[in-house]
């Protein structure tokens, strides 16, 4: 079996072009508002795999102070060009930031990250998220992963599953969860699963 990290990061690299054409116009418009109802006005967001850059870019015009990362060099400075700053080249096993953010949005990237290894990058993620912070996550529901033929890994999770998994990091409560149609224009059409979080207060 291929290593899932290298395969990815080798998909997005020959394949960032086509990828970010098919997915920089989706509408997120109706879960940018369900997040950002929980952050204040100057909320300072970091863009978890931030793909093309759409995301990014929609918090910056909104104006959010936003920090953006993703594990593709190709994909990080097509991002930066879309954006007009700076995207870093990162992984999320690589993470090491410290309640830095009050917000973290990680919109169909912590999919590609192997189960073995999500208890792990679940706790940098929360551990960048300031006290009191939101993040929101998504996957496709479902159980188990696979490597499509493409090479990139996939993860799926029920809502119970996510929960049973959420549980390792006791710091991150659940605000809201909710399912929602595929909106890309790939040939997947199960549904999405979302989730807000918010980490606990000491």
């Amino acid at each position: 079996m291929p290593s899932p990290s290298v395969s990815q990061i080798d998909y997005y690299e020959t394949h960032a072009d086509e990828y970010c054409r098919s997915t920089v116009a989706l509408d997120m418009s109706s879960v940018y508002t369900r997040f950002l109802d929980k952050l204040a006005p100057d909320a300072h967001i970091v863009d978890a795999g931030c793909g093309s850059g759409r995301d990014t870019k929609a918090f910056l015009q909104r104006g959010y102070v936003v920090s953006a990362f993703d594990g593709s060099p190709q994909m990080a400075r097509i991002a930066s060009a879309y954006t007009g700053q700076k995207c870093h080249v990162l992984r999320f096993q690589e993470i090491e930031f410290r309640e830095e953010f009050d917000g973290v949005w990680a919109c169909a990237s912590l999919l590609h990250v192997p189960k073995c290894e999500m208890e792990d990058v679940l706790h940098r993620v929360v551990t960048a998220l300031k006290p009191g912070g939101t993040m929101y996550v998504c996957f496709v529901e479902g159980e188990g992963e696979h490597i499509s033929a493409d090479g990139r890994l996939y993860n799926s999770y029920t809502a119970e599953s996510l929960r049973a998994l959420l549980q390792g990091t006791p710091t991150i409560r659940e605000i809201m969860c909710w399912k929602s149609e595929d909106i890309s224009s790939s040939a997947r059409r199960e549904p999405w699963l979302n989730f807000l979080l918010k980490k606990a207060v000491p």
